[in-house]
């Protein structure tokens, strides 16, 4: 697994795939690149498919600062150009929406489509700033066992965590919530939290979007979904029944299914090359 510096931080990915595009996955807060394993296997045999951890997770460098979305952005940027495959598909998830909205925005030409899983184009709400603080502070303290049971609730939906035939994959990911780094983690959170919105500039976003919401998302409910859909010219919004903040991994087979129809729309190649 290689590890790229990027913005004087060492920046962790892997790469699945051999095909004439790539599709690039940015992962959710708390998560790495890890979260992408189900769509990487269903695209890899027609994708070069890259997956990374943000700075501060899973296997990437905890660096001092560089928190904020807007370097987080240029993290992403240099590594699309460190690997050299621009333009790409952008595959963004809750944090890496954010992420992903802003490439769309500054660096249009790194990006050949773009798709906004459980995002959204506003800054955090009041109200949720306020909890999310509290969880923070606890974790950055005494780390994140204490309030890993309220972080499952936020990140996953209720038909996810109440199905006894998941409990293995439920376990799986608790354990990969109570391994973050709680130094990288409570400052990756701060930069969450601590986001500007750019809702008043998606309307500049001219690339073939699709957006992607579970319908049991309470961190970022359909409705910011649908808001996002209506300032994105030709934007197409699917809803995700039974999912909640983390579909990619709670209902993988109709992500995949979704992604797989639009990419096919933009008549991507479907095979490596020879």
């Amino acid at each position: 697994m290689p590890q790229m510096r990027i913005n004087g931080a060492g920046i962790h990915y892997a790469e699945d795939g051999k095909g004439r595009e790539t599709i690039v996955f940015a992962h959710g807060l708390l998560f790495s690149g890890r979260m992408f394993e189900s769509q990487v296997r269903a695209l890899r045999e027609r994708y070069r498919c890259i997956t990374f951890d943000f700075r501060g997770q899973g296997q990437s460098e905890v660096t001092p600062s560089g928190y904020d979305m807007d370097s987080l952005t240029e993290d992403a940027a240099g590594l699309i150009e460190a690997i050299g495959c621009a333009p790409c598909h952008f595959v963004g998830l809750s944090m890496g929406g954010f992420v992903g909205m802003r490439l769309a925005i500054r660096r249009p030409g790194l990006l050949k489509s773009l798709v906004l899983l459980e995002t959204s184009a506003d800054p955090e709400s009041p109200d949720a700033v306020g909890r999310y603080r509290r969880l923070n502070l606890v974790a950055r303290w005494l780390g994140v066992r204490p309030v890993v049971g309220r972080v499952m609730k936020i990140l996953f939906g209720r038909q996810f965590l109440e199905d006894p035939a998941r409990n293995i994959l439920k376990e799986e990911w608790r354990r990969q919530l109570l391994a973050n780094n709680r130094i990288g983690i409570t400052r990756a959170v701060a930069g969450v939290i601590d986001r500007a919105g750019v809702y008043d500039e998606i309307g500049r976003i001219a690339l073939p979007t699709l957006i992607i919401v579970g319908d049991q998302d309470v961190a970022t409910p359909p409705a910011k979904a649908e808001r996002i859909r209506g300032r994105i010219p030709g934007s197409r919004l699917v809803v995700i029944p039974g999912a909640g903040h983390s579909s990619a991994i709670e209902e993988p087979g109709a992500v995949n299914q979704a992604l797989v129809k639009f990419l096919d729309e933009l008549g991507t190649s479907p095979r490596p090359p020879s």
